[in-house]
């Protein structure tokens, strides 16, 4: 089992969290994709840092609504955490979108190198979470297991039971530091994962867009998956929790959205 301790970086009177880094590093990523994919691809570029700055605005008010929601608590509007994937990610295309249509730039053209950039910067801003110890997952007696001391919040019994419902091991103390999933790293992982294969598909056959919906149907699937092993509060029918409700209609939208943007074969369409 290992003990996990969080990221924090002191410069003079400044202090830097881990999750702060990783967030500003998600978005350096994203740009510095998006553009290189698009210059490759032999089209103007310079309009990415608009985009991107949309998507910071939008995913992070996204994000934040998403959570007050959940809690039904108005307050955590203006609290520290509560960052919440889905709402970032509906919220940053809700801008983006936006942006797009304000400022008349290629929608298709944009959201086919979007899901590459997007998976990439899931994937380096959850080690963000990872940093700061939070969105970790059930309890776990394994040697791969990690405990989270000092984490947000941290991972004793009596946080697993108040805050999320989980069950925890016969005899432990309210105050006991429980090893479990380290779910951040399983979502870096998947999310490299996902950018590599996206990657691989970037010069698809389809019409403008289509790569977006594939993002969609790979970004749901990996969501639902992970959700399994997550520490929940939201747990619903089967087991299956709210975010595993959306990651459902985030594929089906998605597989939608790839048949949409497909192209025929020449023979198809003459006949």
């Amino acid at each position: 089992m290992t003990v996990h301790q969080p990221l924090e970086l002191h410069l003079g009177p400044l202090a830097f969290t881990g999750f702060g880094l990783a967030v500003l590093m998600a978005f350096l990523v994203a740009q510095v994709v998006s553009e290189t994919e698009l210059e490759r691809r032999g089209h103007e570029a310079g309009y990415i840092g608009d985009l991107v700055l949309a998507a910071v605005i939008g995913g992070l008010l996204g994000a934040k609504i998403y959570y007050v929601i959940l809690t039904q608590d108005i307050a955590n509007l203006l609290s520290r955490g509560g960052f919440v994937f889905w709402g970032g990610l509906i919220g940053g295309i809700v801008a983006v979108s936006l942006t797009i249509r304000a400022r008349r730039l290629p929608f298709w053209r944009i959201s086919d190198v979007a899901g590459m950039a997007i998976a990439a910067a899931y994937s380096v801003g959850r080690t963000g979470c990872w940093a700061v110890g939070d969105d970790y997952g059930r309890p776990w007696n394994s040697a791969f297991a990690v405990s989270f001391p000092q984490g947000a919040p941290a991972s004793t019994a009596l946080n697993m039971e108040r805050l999320f419902g989980v069950a925890v091991p016969a005899g432990a103390l309210p105050n006991t530091v429980l090893s479990v999933y380290p779910t951040q790293l399983y979502e870096v992982a998947l999310g490299f994962l996902m950018f590599l294969v996206l990657w691989r598909l970037r010069d698809h056959k389809h019409a403008d867009g289509w790569l977006f919906g594939g993002y969609m149907v790979l970004a749901g699937a990996e969501r639902f998956v992970i959700e399994f092993f997550r520490a929940k509060d939201d747990r619903l029918i089967a087991g299956m929790t709210v975010a595993q409700g959306i990651a459902v209609l985030f594929m089906i939208s998605g597989l939608i959205w790839m048949q949409a943007r497909s192209k025929r074969p020449v023979k198809a369409r003459a006949a």
